[in-house]
């Protein structure tokens, strides 16, 4: 990476020399005269714009001459003004709302307002994600866009350091994430505990941090036609800042009402200019965040019949049993450089590189000195007779990079190009801390207390060319091609790590589960837009891509728009989508202790790799990708300068989605191997075994409602909500596995699909601004979720399993109230509350018979909607200079 930054380095300074171009620069304020920060000026019908610096002022080369500059800013009105040379142009922008702001996500043409556009797209800036009081930016997104759902997940191994996130409770595969319009890198993490997104494989989120970002645009549409694989729920794009002309401080430091939860982040942000029109936009950030614990009391209830003395005097000393139940642990360091520079007179050299590293300590159940007997009476740890148990840590080390460089320039006959190479990186480390190896300790009488487990890192690295060109005033053609690689590694642990069953709660990964995998893929797309009149426009697009490892997808979008008047317009598309599956589906094999059904503790479970030669045995199929048919429809209105709505209706349907599939374990309680399953189990020393299956089809449908309102005299608000159904149509079940009687995929495992998300949001926020002060106050209505039951039989322990009862949570209101205060022109305090009504989700009740009722989890871990924090507070401050 180091090698790599020395040569854009030395590319900027070359630029620095070369021909440079004449500016249109200027300010731009409100119409009280106070400049406004972070205004987007746009040269139309291009890529091609920059922010206002903190004294409201910019500078754009444009392309060519003559040529319109659109000026747009988050709750003002859009302004364009039109340059036949060089000059300076002072804009004054009037207060409204936002359907003119421009939008560069959802089109690979030129970009287009919000009202333009065919599609539903957010555009959020980062003033506003701030303003939800949340640290970090999954937690913001969670708090301000409806169809937007991420919660930290408790007892989940590494899942509990990533925070599975989705678009339209479409699970964490099926978002496409970008930053600054490439594709962000996967992470290396493979969520395979019960809760949602179970399987699936998502975007590290808190590795981009808040601080570099200028604004966020979620498009709320499938867009595999013209973005590939994952686009099904939708895109979210971060736009990093640019050559923003001062330097910002933030600081800010949190804690809960419990008294855990401490937590203290801080950023830098500052800009340099380069030469003649280039900039150099740096971001530092450090976030630290202590564990929380929400663990419940099971007591005495928890002892088994013949308990000992010192289990005894264990539980009543604590009635937790030792749990920790909460948030992990992290520490977290940021660093971006986003930077471009003009390279003669249509063209520009840009890149921009992201490195965050995080380290990261959650816990395991705790093992119950009643679960651990025979490493009691080895005497190892303690006498027998004082043996407590013990809390394995669960450890990570995770660093993620992203970095591109690309060139945009303008060839002859007024096409716009932009090429460009992106590489992408996630690595996490695992350690386990606090255990033993039972199987060493039995064998030798001793145990290492530490282990390495391993760990896996996923790469790629995308090369991209984009053309567009506007044939004449009404038709845009945009063609371009991609050629991606991508690697997947899994690492050796210690050997004692994986010795026999393998250290407690985390087992290592061993020589053969360890390996490297890669494939490639080459793609081609073309998009046209017509604007048939000055209302109508309507676009197709189509995508071609190839995989290495399973084959060829040809997906295509029609979308269509049509203006009423000058206020509003009704849109709608139709569009189909894949995603591939990943190659950590197609090649994990792993072991874990996890609670399985009909165990009252942590079991030895395996995962086999799709193409393990077993799993195919039943009757499995290498995986493919998934298809999806995407249609949305809807309408956007500005009611008057202060007040806009939009309404949008969607359907998804997903057909062959890839599944992990339940805990295979024996039928009738024996594990005698009596059929092809339980011979898997027994040769890999396992209870239970789970592999990846194309198996599902799925269909969500839902709407999405937006009102916005931005006053005269510093009141604004805004509504928000979603409103979405996910039914599962068929499980497709291979024939050797549906005559041997098993469930490949049963009620629990569904209800992770359609039960763990909320099923409805509802967003209001309002805001207002007096003198020196401001206050935001928003309130988010969280829809109900399903705890979903085990239907019965005999659990992976051989113990026969009992039905449960469904439980639904009611719906969770959380208000947040924060209160700024402008010390100076550019230094600003603030204290946020949290949740102030110190709002829970519903105690989980025993009748569900799942793995974690009226015991250690008071609230389940299966489904998500607030969150687990309770009410907590925040003090922090913004500086400008």
């Amino acid at each position: 990476m180091k090698k790599f930054t020395q040569i854009i380095f030395v590319a900027l300074l070359c630029a620095t020399s070369s021909s440079l171009f004449s500016q249109v620069s200027g300010t731009i304020v409100d119409v009280n005269g106070d400049p406004l920060i972070g205004v987007s000026v746009i040269e139309k019908g291009t890529r091609n714009g920059t922010i206002t610096d903190i004294d409201g002022s910019y500078a754009i080369n444009p392309s060519t001459y003559p040529c319109t500059l659109v000026y747009s800013y988050v709750g003002y009105n859009t302004s364009e003004m039109t340059f036949d040379a060089k000059g300076t142009a002072n804009v004054t922008l009037a207060e409204g709302v936002g359907l003119e702001e421009v939008v560069v996500t959802g089109t690979r043409g030129k970009a287009r307002t919000i009202l333009d556009s065919p599609v539903p797209v957010d555009n959020i800036n980062t003033r506003d994600l701030r303003a939800s009081g949340k640290p970090i930016i999954e937690r913001m997104l969670t708090f301000k866009v409806p169809s937007f759902n991420s919660q930290n997940q408790a007892i989940s191994d590494a899942t509990a350091h990533y925070d599975p996130a989705d678009l339209r409770g479409l699970g964490p595969s099926r978002t496409l994430v970008l930053v600054n319009g490439k594709r962000k890198n996967q992470s290396a993490q493979v969520y395979l505990n019960r809760t949602p997104g179970k399987g699936e494989v998502g975007i590290d989120l808190k590795s981009i941090p808040t601080a570099a970002v200028e604004r966020v645009e979620v498009l709320r549409d499938g867009a595999s036609a013209q973005y590939g694989s994952d686009a099904i729920a939708g895109v979210i794009n971060m736009v990093l800042k640019r050559d923003v002309e001062y330097t910002t401080f933030s600081a800010r430091t949190g804690i809960t009402s419990e008294g855990d939860g401490f937590n203290f982040g801080a950023d830098f942000n500052k800009s340099l200019s380069v030469g003649d029109g280039g900039f150099i936009n740096m971001t530092l950030g450090y976030y630290n965040q202590d564990i929380t614990n929400r663990a419940g009391e099971p007591g005495a209830d928890d002892l088994p019949e013949d308990a000992r003395p010192n289990e005894i005097a264990f539980v009543n000393a604590n009635p937790d049993i030792g749990m920790h139940v909460g948030q992990p642990a992290m520490q977290k360091l940021d660093f971006f450089v986003n930077m471009a520079h003009p390279v003669g007179k249509k063209a520009e050299l840009y890149s921009f590189h992201g490195l965050t590293t995080r380290t990261g300590q959650s816990f395991a159940y705790y093992r119950a000195p009643y679960w651990r007997r025979d490493v009691a009476d080895a005497g190892f740890i303690t006498r027998p007779e004082d043996f407590i148990g013990y809390q394995p840590t669960f450890e990570t080390d995770i660093r993620d990079n992203i970095n591109a460089l690309g060139l945009t320039f303008e060839v002859a006959n007024g096409i716009n190009g932009d090429a460009s190479v992106t590489y992408g990186s996630n690595l996490v480390n695992y350690r386990v801390n606090n255990s033993v190896n039972r199987d060493y300790l039995a064998d030798t009488g001793t145990s290492p207390r530490s282990f390495n487990p391993g760990g896996y890192q996923l790469s790629n690295i995308i090369g991209n060319l984009d053309l567009s060109k506007e044939l004449n005033e009404s038709i845009n053609l945009a063609i371009g091609a991609e050629y991606k690689v991508e690697n997947f590694q899994a690492f050796e642990g210690d050997p004692l790590s994986y010795y026999k069953a393998g250290s407690d709660s985390f087992a290592g990964i061993k020589p053969d589960e360890a390996g490297e995998w890669d494939r490639n893929s080459v793609a081609g797309y073309a998009q046209l837009d017509y604007d048939i009149t000055d209302d109508l426009l309507i676009g197709v697009a189509g995508r071609y891509e190839d995989f290495s490892d399973f084959g060829s997808n040809f997906s295509y979008k029609a979308n269509a728009r049509y203006k009423i008047g000058q206020k509003g317009a009704i849109r709608a598309s139709y569009s189909t989508g894949f995603r591939a599956p990943t190659l950590h589906q197609r090649h994990l094999t792993n072991s874990q202790y996890i609670i399985v059904a009909g165990s009252s503790e942590p079991l030895l479970q395996g995962t086999l790799a799709n193409n393990n030669a077993a799993v195919q045995a039943l009757g499995v199929p290498d995986l493919f990708a998934e298809t999806s048919q995407n249609i949305t429809a809807g309408v956007t209105y500005r009611i008057n300068n202060n007040l806009s709505a939009s309404l949008d209706f969607y359907q998804i349907n997903v057909d062959d989605r890839v599944l992990f599939s339940s805990q295979i374990g024996t039928l009738d309680g024996d594990l005698d191997g009596s059929d092809a399953v339980e011979q898997i189990l027994i040769d890999n020393n396992v209870v239970a075994v789970q592999f990846f299956i194309n198996a599902g089809d799925t269909r969500t449908t839902g709407a999405d409602i937006v009102l916005n309102y931005n006053g005269d005299g510093g009141f604004r608000g805004s509504l928000a909500a979603n409103l979405n159904q996910t039914t599962i149509d068929a499980i497709n079940t291979p024939e050797a596995l549906s005559n041997g009687g098993y469930n490949i995929f049963d009620r629990q495992e569904q209800g992770l699909i359609i039960n763990s998300r909320p099923r409805s949001k509802v967003i209001l926020g309002l805001g207002y601004d007096w003198r020196n002060w401001n206050f935001n106050l928003n309130n988010t209505l969280f829809g109900p979720v399903t705890i979903t039951a085990p239907s019965g039989g005999f659990g992976a322990d051989g113990v026969e399993v009992a039905n449960g009862e469904d439980q639904e949570l009611s719906p969770k209101l959380v208000t947040d109230l924060s209160v700024g205060y402008t010390l100076a022109k550019n230094v600003n305090l603030y204290f946020m509350i949290n949740n102030i009504g110190d709002v829970y989700p519903d105690v989980t009740l025993e009748s569900t018979n799942t793995a974690q009722a009226g015991s250690r989890f008071v609230y389940s871990s299966e489904v998500q909607q607030q969150g687990q924090l309770g009410r907590n507070y925040m003090l922090g401050f913004n500086c400008s200079f």
